[in-house]
């Protein structure tokens, strides 16, 4: 079993996804679908709110998946009574088009660090084809500063 980096254990689906409804999250239908000992999956629909003009997945729903997915990983590291995480870069490869079905975007970190985390985040399609590669650096602050 991998190291559980989770500050509460591994977080309960459903209270992660009940948390995510009043946000963008939910406008673009996207919803965490699996949490290990220290990676966390989210799925985003490729459909009306998510595609280009051209019918291809918009690269900006894939930095959203993206800053997601790994913007929830990087607090749920943390004790939420002291510090959050707050997203000061993101970067995206698109590598490859979607034009249906579903993505998946899984983060995991890289550096995870007293005052900066760095998190990988892989976009894959339904096929396990890589979509889009992102790297998410978060700022830890104090609670009390928010």
């Amino acid at each position: 079993m991998d190291t559980i980096i989770w500050h509460e254990g591994i977080p309960d689906l459903a209270a992660v996804n009940a948390h995510e409804q009043n946000s963008l999250s939910a406008h673009l239908g996207i919803e965490i679908v699996k949490i290990d000992g220290n990676m966390i999956t989210g799925s985003m629909p490729v459909d009306a709110r998510t595609v280009q003009p051209h019918g291809r997945l918009h690269g900006g729903a894939s930095v959203a998946l993206a800053e997601t997915v790994g913007s929830l990983a990087a607090n749920l590291v943390l004790d939420p009574a002291t510090h959050i995480a707050v997203g000061i870069d993101i970067n995206a490869n698109h590598v490859r088009p979607v034009k249906q079905g579903q993505v998946l975007a899984t983060a995991s970190p890289e550096a995870l660090g007293r005052t900066i985390q760095v998190w990988a985040i892989r976009i894959t399609d339904e096929q396990d084809n890589l979509v889009c590669i992102s790297r998410l650096t978060m700022a830890v602050i104090p609670v009390e500063r928010t």
